[in-house]
């Protein structure tokens, strides 16, 4: 994963971001598992709390963003430990329970990894992880539309992924089923009431949109960032109590009995 991140942006909706993660663990039925590992852990935070629901653990947090892994607390608790670390170089063998929370979209070939790390578990190991559903969502379509607009296609071609970045919750229930494990697989849709102004732009400013942010230079980069503000203000009108932000979620929790 090679786009750039900024821990103090993308945290700014920290409890609408983090609520997924902890509804994806909820539903993880080891008890008590020797090894965990949360791929795509950010800054940590979160993979924090598991040493609560595993305080015998040896829990690791693995992110490929050196700014996110510096920004790890630093009170984290015994046993848990947050590194530097290539999600297409991690390898299942032995580990007891992977997280995944909101990073495997933006890894392609993510469907092979899964394959690989299923054939990897041990018995009564979990796999469980969660990836956004909403690339129809008017968020994506509309940055997606604009980079291909005449103004920008000769930069931002090709530098976003549309729905195929991922599955449906019944085609990874199937790809893990064919794997040999026992799945639980869900969809959310939340609907977000964020505060301030143009917050769908503050939102995909700390994720979807950081391709085109880094793809852009100094000098274009605000112009495209006006052009997209305007689209989702009609998008997303505000109102007295907020602006409305409906965002579906896929969880998947498979295990090898």
């Amino acid at each position: 994963m090679g786009t750039s991140w900024n821990p103090t942006v993308y945290g700014h909706y920290a409890d609408e971001r983090t609520r997924p993660y902890y509804e994806l663990v909820a539903r993880i039925r080891n008890e008590s598992p020797g090894t965990v590992v949360d791929l795509g852990c950010g800054t940590g935070v979160q993979t924090a709390t598991l040493a609560q629901r595993w305080p015998s653990a040896h829990i690791t947090g693995l992110d490929s963003s050196a700014d996110m892994v510096a920004d790890q607390p630093s009170d984290l608790p015994a046993g848990v430990t947050i590194r530097q670390g290539d999600i297409s170089d991690f390898d299942a063998t032995g580990v007891d329970v992977v997280v995944s929370n909101a990073a495997l979209q933006w890894v392609p070939h993510h469907r092979e990894l899964l394959a690989t790390w299923a054939s990897q578990l041990g018995a009564s190991s979990t796999l469980a992880f969660q990836v956004p559903g909403n690339f129809d969502a008017p968020s994506h379509v509309l940055m997606r539309r604009l980079a291909e607009s005449d103004e920008w296609a000769s930069t931002l071609s090709g530098v976003l992924r549309g729905g195929d970045s991922v599955d449906s919750a019944e085609q990874y229930a199937s790809a893990m089923f064919d794997a040999g494990l026992t799945v639980d697989a869900w969809e959310t849709s939340y609907v977000h009431v964020l505060q301030g102004v143009d917050p769908v732009l503050r939102w995909v400013t700390g994720t979807g949109l950081r391709p085109v942010l880094d793809a852009l230079d100094d000098e274009t980069r605000p112009v495209f960032v006006e052009q997209y503000r305007d689209l989702l203000r009609d998008a997303y009108p505000q109102a007295a109590s907020g602006t409305l932000f409906p965002f579906r979620r896929i969880f998947v929790v498979a295990r090898k009995d």
